[in-house]
């Protein structure tokens, strides 16, 4: 490892606003504190989450960085003083509440997992989609195997991580996506159903493909009118969780469908979570998910890489939908 820098390039947000305003600029290298790594980044993946930040709609919380980016792949460049696990020089995928959209950043010890064979711009695209699609799939949305998921934004790269693992756990997975050419990534990832909800009534879909029993699990990151839609699509028992509102937060809904088929609707977010819930979290990603990875069992499904500096160019893409999988940003 060569000798740290003391100066690094980071994407700034110069004012909250469209892609444009996202702009390179010159930062002090972080120091680690004796718990955290200073990563050397290869690679940060791009999230939904980057988008509402720049458009100043999702602050980062309490002592993270306001530079965007909470996922990341590199080596080690320096290590705090209670470190005992990691050593320079090791290459790791790192959870992070903000600061990846830069040459260098640092990491909570318990949020980083090694990469062993899988390219660093893999890796990148790991850490928020796979804790985020364990926690709310495995975890909050108990998903077993033989049930039936239904996935909101099956293309994306929540909808792909998650048909990949429901499947590799037997589940069946049905996914809604809104073209032609993305329901058929989907099925070619192992979706039994893909459903192009510009053309299908997803509802309909769903009981016909489960002779209207319905959804044991909804994963959903749209809101608004999904939110009533998806209680006519559950199971009784059924459960929902809610990740995202790509639409409205807002929504009016008939609430005696949930009583009526004794319905579960949780939800959660990621980046304000305590460290020691995304330490829990990591350490089943480890345990589960890691072994999978790194036999290429399961992968991240990489759309498209752009320069670090060309980070605007990644958000306008992001914005567009026209993606399948994951963005990533190459340092």
């Amino acid at each position: 490892m060569s000798a740290i820098p003391s100066r690094m390039t980071v994407i700034g947000i110069k004012s909250p606003g469209g892609p444009e305003v996202l702009v390179p600029e010159q930062r002090d290298v972080p120091q680690p504190a004796a718990d955290e790594v200073l990563i050397k980044v290869a690679a940060a993946g791009v999230n939904r989450p980057d988008v509402a930040q720049r458009q100043g709609v999702y602050p980062p919380p309490p002592g993270a960085s306001d530079i965007p980016g909470l996922e990341i792949a590199g080596e080690i460049a320096a290590v705090g003083s209670a470190v005992k696990r990691w050593a320079v020089g090791d290459r790791v995928m790192g959870l992070v509440s903000g600061g990846g959209y830069a040459e260098y950043c640092t990491a909570h010890v318990t949020h980083i997992l090694p990469v062993s064979g899988m390219p660093l711009v893999e890796a990148a695209a790991v850490p928020e989609t796979f804790f985020t699609v364990w926690h709310n799939v495995f975890e909050r949305g108990a998903l077993k195997e033989g049930e039936t998921l239904l996935v909101h934004g099956g293309s994306s790269g929540i909808g792909t991580t998650a048909i990949q693992l429901a499947k590799h756990f037997g589940a069946r997975v049905i996914v809604t996506a809104g073209s032609e050419d993305k329901c058929e990534a989907c099925r070619t990832l192992g979706a039994d159903l893909a459903v192009n909800y510009k053309t299908q009534d997803f509802v309909a879909e769903v009981k016909k493909f489960t002779e209207k029993k319905g959804a044991e699990l909804i994963l959903d990151m749209v809101g608004g009118e999904y939110i009533e839609r998806n209680y006519e699509a559950a199971a009784v028992e059924g459960r929902i969780v809610q990740i995202a509102f790509q639409g409205s937060p807002k929504a009016t809904v008939d609430f005696r469908r949930l009583m009526l088929k004794r319905l579960h609707h949780t939800g959660s977010t990621l980046r304000a979570r305590a460290v020691a819930d995304k330490g829990a979290i990591r350490d089943a990603i480890e345990t589960h998910v890691l072994p999978l990875l790194a036999a290429g069992t399961v992968k991240p499904l990489i759309y498209k890489t752009f320069p670090l500096r060309d980070a605007a160019k990644a958000h306008a893409l992001m914005e567009s939908s026209a993606h399948i999988g994951k963005i990533v940003l190459e340092a």
